[in-house]
């Protein structure tokens, strides 16, 4: 009896350990949440901020009055509560604060369609009073449209859907205070539509902070782009997106993908086997019997967008691609810097070092404070032509 007292207690003891890390247990903070646990009752508070409701308190949506609010016009038989302010308009130069919210939990989702220049339009994001933005990029390059044209994409942390309505679900944790801003630097006023979907919870000790950073280089030199470099701290890599302009014939993508980590020098700790192969296609991303590019978008990976010039294999060919690294992270301890090769192939079998037009957003989580990011590029260095 003995015997089976202790195997019964040694048995509740492990299905205890096991339920205590399980998802189920998680959820109370409501910062797990997924199909499996989706029952699960929790105590976080959910919020929304929108111009409908700029502060996203309580029972405070819906009350902009006639003459205050983009839909006034339309709303002006109706009144208060009919759709008056569904939108924010954002003058030449301005910076409009989307959310100003002074208390701790995460963003869960946000959903906007800007009008006007994508690549004039600059999101950013503070987390927890700090005066460097942990997120400085291109509203439209943030949500894989850096080219400035819709096309739908439909990926896990990114969705953009008809009608250019952007959508992401990359969690955002804050402690004290986040702030999202968007700066109109063009030259024609801009209507900006939005909803940020958060909740106000308690953030485990262990939870980074989401950070996410533009470059580009028009043309690239020595045919290597830097996607990244100067991250400091501790924290994982989760994702690329990359706008490609081709400015020669053929092939484009034998470059490989390398990721310099806590003290690599010469030579990376993990180098790819070529660009179409990182964006987890194969084979110059070719239709065989079609003979020409075929755009995907999965959960993880795709090459959304093509943008060709005369529908064949030819010079001046855009593309989007985006690869999300949420089941194999790229952990760092110290530092972290990425590269890809501009590489294509020239006669005889031979690599050609090509000089392309490319963009990029690098999306990553890590431990505050963060390294200053390199300035935006000028206005006229932004601008696609």
């Amino acid at each position: 009896m003995k015997k089976r007292g202790s195997f019964i207690l040694t048995l509740l003891v492990a299905l205890f350990s096991f339920y205590s890390w399980t998802p189920y247990a998680q959820t109370a903070n409501g910062l797990d949440a997924h199909m499996g646990n989706i029952f699960t009752l929790s105590d976080a508070k959910t919020r929304s901020i929108s111009p409908e409701n700029f502060t996203g308190e309580p029972g405070k949506g819906g009350m902009a009055e006639v003459g205050n609010g983009t839909g006034s016009h339309a709303a002006r038989e109706l009144g208060q509560g009919w759709k008056v302010s569904p939108s924010v308009k954002i003058a030449p130069g301005e910076t409009f604060t989307l959310a100003d919210i002074n208390d701790e939990g995460a963003i869960q989702h946000i959903w906007m369609t800007p009008t006007g220049n994508w690549r004039f339009s600059i999101l950013r994001f503070y987390w927890d009073g700090e005066k460097e933005p942990s997120v400085e990029v291109p509203v439209g390059d943030f949500f894989g449209m850096g080219w400035g044209e819709y096309t739908p994409l439909n990926s896990l942390p990114i969705t953009v859907n008809p009608g250019s309505a952007f959508n992401t679900y990359w969690p955002m944790p804050f402690r004290k205070n986040c702030r999202i801003t968007m700066e109109n630097i063009g030259t024609e006023e801009m209507y900006l539509y939005y909803q940020i979907d958060y909740t106000l919870t308690d953030v485990p000790d262990d939870a980074a902070y989401f950070h996410a950073q533009f470059r580009r280089s028009n043309p690239t030199e020595g045919a290597l782009y830097t996607l990244i470099d100067g991250i400091k701290g501790k924290g994982h890599y989760v994702g690329t997106y990359m706008a490609w302009q081709v400015n020669n014939r053929g092939w484009w993508g034998e470059g490989e993908i390398k990721f310099y980590m806590d003290g690599d020098k010469k030579f990376p700790t993990i180098a790819g086997t070529g660009t179409e192969d990182y964006f987890l296609g194969s084979y110059n991303f070719e239709n065989k019997r079609k003979r020409e590019y075929e755009s995907y978008s999965t959960p993880y990976a795709g090459l959304h967008q093509i943008i060709r010039p005369d529908g064949m294999y030819d010079s001046q060919q855009r593309f989007g691609l985006y690869r999300w690294h949420i089941q194999d992270p790229i952990r760092f301890d110290k530092e972290l810097k990425v590269t890809i090769q501009d590489l294509g192939w020239r006669s005889d079998h031979r690599y050609l070092q090509q000089k392309s037009d490319i963009s990029s957003v690098v999306y990553w989580y890590q431990t505050e404070p963060h390294a200053k990011f390199p300035d935006l590029p000028s206005k006229n260095d932004l601008e696609v032509n």
